[in-house]
């Protein structure tokens, strides 16, 4: 598997010049997953602010992507129930950043089509934040409309790459396309 920490999807007959224009940023692969690119950047929050300048100086730049979803955690795994042990782990520690917000889990899964459900994950790997809140005595709310914060968890594969966007990150970042 290549290295990864940028998931981006491309929009419909884009996918050359979009693997062009994003290898500025970093190191582009295509993945075996329909309009997909894997990307390796060196550092998130450049690549973030570099991406969101060009969006605002070349408007025509918008019209070849669709989500970019950079990771800053990783797991590999073989089995649903390992993905869910490990993603879980993650977000426990990630669990006091969430405390007193709304939030919801989003997950984007290619790969294992039979044998998970994206839906049924988000509400899993949700339940696990809002337990372990909850036994911390620390108050927290499952929001879809307009959640203080988004668990993005991208699913490549046998890789999952999973990240924590606030309010503020989703409304500076909204190419993001989380949800």
């Amino acid at each position: 598997m290549i290295d990864w920490n940028v998931i981006v999807t491309v929009k419909e007959h884009t996918f050359e010049d979009a693997c062009v224009y994003l290898e500025r940023f970093g190191r582009v692969s295509s993945t075996d997953y329909y309009n997909v690119l894997a990307m390796e950047v060196a550092e998130i929050a450049e690549f973030l602010e570099n991406l969101r300048k060009d969006l605002e100086e070349q408007t025509d730049v918008a019209s070849l992507l669709s989500h970019v979803i950079p990771v800053s955690e990783k797991v590999d795994f073989e089995t649903p129930s390992e993905f869910e042990r490990k993603a879980g782990d993650i977000l426990k520690k990630w669990a006091p950043e969430i405390k007193g917000k709304t939030f919801h889990v989003r997950v984007h899964r290619r790969g294992f089509r039979s044998k998970m459900s994206s839906e049924e994950e988000e509400r899993l790997l949700g339940g696990q934040i809002y337990d372990t809140l909850q036994e911390a005595g620390a108050e927290c709310e499952v929001d879809f409309d307009d959640p203080d914060a988004i668990v993005a968890v991208e699913i490549l594969g046998k890789e999952a790459g999973l990240s924590l966007w606030t309010r503020e990150d989703l409304d500076k970042y909204p190419f993001l396309g989380l949800d």
